[in-house]
């Protein structure tokens, strides 16, 4: 649904065989450090799914993408490697099929931050289809998958015109939409 989304942009979302398919093929257009550290990403099975930017017929790969039921039980092995991509200039993101957990204080700030246990926040958004409401980091997603086509198209830009800024501190602009 979301390379769907993203029909007829300069962006998709792929599966992780098809980003080693394109390291094997050279046919990934990064910098060697980042291909690298997307190896290392694949090998460890961390992400589901890859964001990946066109830009005169060569593609790079920019965002990372958790695929989730709940991210209840796996906190420290969903958020850690989220961190870790941010840390590394990549757009992080997570999409979650149950979001009954944000019922607690902790997971809302596992994602947003601003807890004492949670500090910074785990990923640049998360897109869950059970819930309703926007809060902060924290989307709802409908079948359109819009909201995502916004942000994917933003984090891109972002990516390709200022990415020694795209860190954690990053947020889409919902405004844009």
């Amino acid at each position: 649904m979301a390379s769907l989304a993203l029909y007829g942009t300069d962006v998709e979302i792929i599966l992780q065989r098809d980003l080693n398919t394109l390291i094997k093929a050279n046919e990934l257009a990064n910098e060697p450090r980042d291909i690298s550290w997307l190896k290392e990403q694949i090998k460890a099975n961390i992400f589901d799914l890859y964001g990946i930017l066109t830009i005169d017929d060569k593609k790079y790969c920019f965002g990372c993408v958790q695929a989730k039921t709940s991210i209840r039980d796996r906190v420290t092995r969903d958020r850690e490697p989220s961190i870790h991509a941010m840390q590394s200039f990549f757009w992080s993101v997570v999409f979650v099929l149950d979001g009954d957990f944000l019922r607690l204080p902790k997971f809302v700030s596992m994602i947003n931050g601003g807890s004492e246990e949670f500090h910074e926040n785990g990923w640049h958004g998360m897109y869950v289809l059970s819930v309703k409401e926007t809060d902060k980091r924290i989307y709802p997603l409908t079948m359109d998958f819009e909201i995502f086509k916004c942000h994917a198209l933003q984090a891109a830009e972002q990516w390709q015109k200022r990415r020694q800024w795209f860190d954690s501190k990053w947020i889409a602009d919902d405004s844009a939409k």
